[in-house]
């Protein structure tokens, strides 16, 4: 007889690293810190460090983070650039292309099963935004068969309208943005918080977005907030130093899970991935005393989630 062991929706729990050091040289200590904390999984921030010059990758220096990666426990996931913008200007994509290329050899080269990229965005005044999100179509679809080949799926992250930008999608919108790609290697990664705030923005109801995204989400990135647009624009509540911002509970403040207002009980019932998924807490360094417990409660958190059917990348 055999028994079906039912795969969970979240496979795997972990933290993103501290940027550190731009040479990585420092990225042991987050290692050990890592699999003191009996974590499954980090996420390397390689938006930070010196890896890639112009789209060309250093090899040497991938090398070295190959080497420092090696002998741990540990799976991997990367960060890439959040500078990476697929809507932009057609003038400028061919090197958004490169560098996002770079960042899945990088992955590929490192073991990480996922790649971690932001969600286009449109700031150019006279960009006409539905061939802007069909560059964006063009883009992922080209980069998931070079990530598909080495192994990497490309998990694109809701984000939110920040200073000078027109137009990022909606956790809605990038599903329907997804399910016209439908390419097997471009998957999203859903950031709570993000989507909170973009949605406080647009006026919409989170919850409804971000379970029409749950069907194409592989990755989470987790962290709490009060769901409060702030960057900075005029008319956002003015502030000098970031514990500000907390104290007034403003903007994107990767605090510790149970610090914001996120209502976590809803988005575990309304947000059903496929399962397989992984969950990344996302820790403002500010609040790194913290993280002990907090992998405890990210465990719990991710244990609440019900999956889909179709298991995720």
């Amino acid at each position: 007889m055999q028994f079906h062991i039912p795969v969970p929706a979240i496979r795997a729990c972990g933290f993103s690293l501290r940027e550190g050091s731009p040479e990585f040289d420092d990225v042991g200590a987050g290692l050990d810190e890592a699999e003191a904390l009996d974590v499954d999984m980090v996420e390397l921030p390689v938006y930070a460090w010196h890896l890639v010059v112009e789209g060309r990758i250093l090899d040497n220096r991938l090398k070295d983070l190959v080497q420092a990666l090696k002998g741990r426990r540990l799976g991997y996931s990367v960060h890439g650039a959040l500078a990476i913008n697929l809507m932009d200007l057609p003038e400028r994509l061919a090197r958004h292309e490169q560098v996002l290329a770079a960042h899945i050899d990088i992955a590929a080269a490192v073991g990480a099963q996922h790649l971690v990229v932001h969600a286009g965005f449109v700031r150019d005044p006279d960009d006409d935004l539905e061939v802007a999100y069909s560059r964006q179509r063009d883009a992922l679809a080209r980069a998931g068969d070079r990530a598909s080949a080495k192994g990497v799926t490309l998990c694109v992250e809701n984000i939110f309208r920040f200073i000078n930008v027109r137009e990022t999608a909606t956790p809605a919108k990038l599903a329907g943005e997804l399910a016209a790609i439908d390419h097997p290697a471009v998957k999203a990664t859903l950031d709570v918080s993000h989507a909170y705030i973009r949605c406080t923005d647009a006026r919409l109801d989170p919850i409804a977005e971000m379970a029409a995204l749950a069907p194409h989400v592989a990755h989470f990135h987790l962290h709490d907030s009060f769901g409060r647009p702030n960057e900075r624009r005029p008319g956002d509540l003015w502030f000098y130093d970031p514990a500000e911002a907390v104290a007034f509970g403003e903007g994107d403040l990767h605090l510790p899970i149970g610090w914001g207002g996120i209502d976590w009980d809803s988005v575990v019932q309304m947000v059903r991935p496929p399962a397989g998924a992984v969950a990344m807490l996302e820790l403002n360094p500010r609040h790194w005393r913290e993280l002990g417990d907090q992998v405890g409660v990210l465990r719990a958190l991710a244990g609440r989630f019900q999956p889909a059917f179709a298991p995720a990348p």
